[in-house]
């Protein structure tokens, strides 16, 4: 299949005033809603990732459990979930991060990477980049290292993907939209 941007772009709705007014929330339920759509976005991220020296996949809770989880069967890589505080039942690491709604807390189970193991973490977009930035330190604390940062729609005005690139951290998006863009 062709990757085809604008027909990515066209399957994300602008949602303004959401969640606080100002926002406008890039929505990607539809592209799920789409076969061809989906299959478009995940056969890129496969092609990008299939050859790579990546041994884990680390899913952002929610939307990016979506994506992780196929991406991690396709790859035959094993899934690790970062999820929002409390969901986890067992031992966990958490790292408190700023978002552009307020705080957040995220964990992760202490045992799921260990020194030497190399994660591609995935999202669905990078906006202030503070979900991925706790998840690049809590790997780092497991001593496991970051082998880039994925999503589907980069906000960069909001300067997550230049945030994380500062830690030495690669970013890889399939589109980005201007903070103005319809």
């Amino acid at each position: 299949m062709i990757f085809d941007e604008f027909a990515i772009k066209s399957q994300i709705r602008a949602v303004t005033d959401f969640p606080k007014p100002g926002v406008t929330f890039r929505d990607v339920t539809p592209l799920f809603q789409s076969p061809r759509i989906l299959r478009m976005v995940i056969d890129s991220l496969v092609q990008r990732y299939v050859e790579s020296d990546c041994s884990h996949i680390g899913a952002m809770d929610a939307r990016g459990f979506l994506i992780g989880s196929i991406l991690a069967y396709q790859l035959n890589r094993p899934l690790v979930l970062f999820r929002k505080s409390g969901k986890l039942p067992a031992d966990v690491l958490a790292e408190t991060y700023s978002t552009e709604y307020g705080e957040a807390k995220l964990e992760v189970h202490a045992d799921s990477l260990c020194e030497g193991d190399s994660l591609l973490l995935i999202d669905d977009l990078i906006a202030t980049g503070g979900t991925l930035v706790a998840a690049a330190t809590l790997a780092r604390r497991m001593r496991a290292s970051v082998y880039e940062a994925a999503a589907i729609i980069d906000l960069p005005e909001l300067g997550g993907s230049r945030k994380l690139q500062d830690m030495g951290i690669p970013t890889f998006t399939l589109t980005a939209f201007a903070l103005d863009e319809a």
